[in-house]
């Protein structure tokens, strides 16, 4: 079998599995001697904010000389992107034999009597494997859906929890209240194990906080006047947090988006129960935190041309808080497209309302969530009088895009798999 082949079978699975009970990923795990055993695993849940604390912990860890895999979902353009070591995406090859190993597994599985494992649970299956046999020391890992009955909740012994900001999102899944859906994500709590949460939200907070509680774990409140931001470019942010080992020390995001200031703080408290004694210090923390990067969100991929992955409508309020900081009189084109299971018209609602655009180009991601361009622009003519383009194909759309642009500004949002496809564009300009 081939890279290309495996990678095919594994993108053909959501066709003809649906989502399993935990104890299928645990007959997975068991056959493949539980290779995620043996690592100190920081376990990482929330709606929005995930993917940047994750990468903010793998950067402070590897900074540190400390052999690190990151975990995440989802994979923007090559599938090997979720699982890293180092800050590294896997070899070709070492995806493949992980594959194979898993296969042999799902086989006796099927064999058997056992239900064939979803998509998620190959891929979470897959990673373990890799990041044992590449004896990685520290693994930093993001749940896929929820938390409570997500694959990676079979991992028995984490050394510190996260959970990021709660709000509405897969309500078809996790319930329709910040309630429920804080109680899905408070599922991956272990019992005795520190967990660092986004206090931000009083509801979701106190859900957690019980859950905690109940489980006899440790748990460190992030509220948001532990931080304030200091200083801010178009590219990066400066932000305090008062906090104990860091009180009145500036540190540095990345970024140009204010929520980020957040996720640096809960990645920083997370550090403190992951390397109390201080083996990565501050300063190192520090540097990490300023050079690390996650692709997608709030990513300045050409000059002028930003990415973000915002796909629901906490994601689109911290774009607009962005979107509103641009400088009056600026041009400003705005290049959107969702999937069905979004609310896209409340995020489309929610961007008008700012009064920023200039412009409007809407295009469509292919596939069984399509939602046609042609359905966006009615919603967008619908909330704002600014020029609205329909462009189905996202390649003729982006370069629609950066031709209307002019001095101004670009951004790109609406959708991961939109970001993905801009992404990929990109790569092949470059090759």
């Amino acid at each position: 079998m081939t890279y290309e082949e495996a990678v095919s079978y594994i993108e053909s699975v959501p066709k003809f599995t649906s989502k399993n009970k935990p104890s299928n990923t645990v007959e997975l795990m068991e056959r493949l001697g539980r290779p995620e055993r043996g690592m100190n695993i920081i376990h990482v849940a929330g709606t929005n904010g995930k993917g940047s604390v994750c990468a903010f912990l793998a950067a402070m860890l590897t900074a540190g000389k400390k052999k690190t895999g990151l975990f995440t979902s989802p994979h923007l353009v090559k599938i090997n992107e979720r699982f890293q070591i180092g800050g590294v995406p896997v070899s070709d090859a070492e995806f493949l034999a992980a594959y194979e190993k898993v296969w042999k597994a799902v086989q006796e599985m099927m064999a058997d009597g056992f239900a064939h494992p979803a998509y998620f649970e190959l891929l979470f299956a897959m990673g373990m494997l890799i990041f044992r046999e590449r004896g990685v020391e520290y693994l930093v890992m993001e749940t896929g859906l929820g938390g409570r009955l997500d694959a990676t909740n079979t991992v028995e012994h984490p050394i510190a929890v996260v959970i990021t900001s709660i709000s509405l999102d897969h309500t078809e899944y996790l319930g329709d209240t910040v309630r429920e859906i804080a109680a899905e994500k408070a599922g991956i709590i272990k019992a005795g194990v520190p967990v660092v949460y986004d206090a931000g939200d009083a509801e979701a907070a106190q859900v957690i906080r019980e859950h905690a509680q109940k489980m006899g774990s440790p748990a460190i409140a992030l509220l948001p006047s532990m931080y304030q931001i200091c200083g801010k470019t178009d590219k990066s942010i400066d932000f305090m947090l008062d906090v104990g080992y860091y009180e009145h020390r500036v540190f540095t995001a990345p970024y140009p988006a204010a929520y980020q200031a957040c996720n640096a703080s809960l990645a920083l408290l997370a550090m403190e129960i992951i390397d109390p004694v201080h083996t990565v210090a501050h300063e190192l923390r520090a540097q990490a935190l300023a050079s690390a990067r996650w692709p997608g969100r709030m990513e300045t991929v050409l000059p002028g041309v930003i990415v973000d992955g915002a796909h629901n409508a906490d994601g689109v309020r911290q774009f607009v808080r962005t979107l509103t900081d641009v400088e009056e009189g600026r041009r400003v084109v705005l290049l959107f497209s969702a999937v069905s299971d979004k609310n896209y018209e409340r995020m489309i609602e929610t961007i008008c309302q700012t009064g920023k655009l200039s412009e409007v180009i809407v295009t469509q991601i292919e596939g069984s969530r399509i939602v046609p361009a042609g359905e966006l622009a009615k919603v967008f003519e619908t909330c704002t009088d600014v020029p609205v383009n329909t462009v189905p194909d996202i390649r003729r759309a982006f370069e629609t895009g950066l031709d209307k642009r002019g001095d101004g500004l670009l951004f790109c949002v609406g959708s991961l798999y939109l970001v993905g496809e801009i992404k990929g564009i990109l790569e092949e300009r470059h090759k």
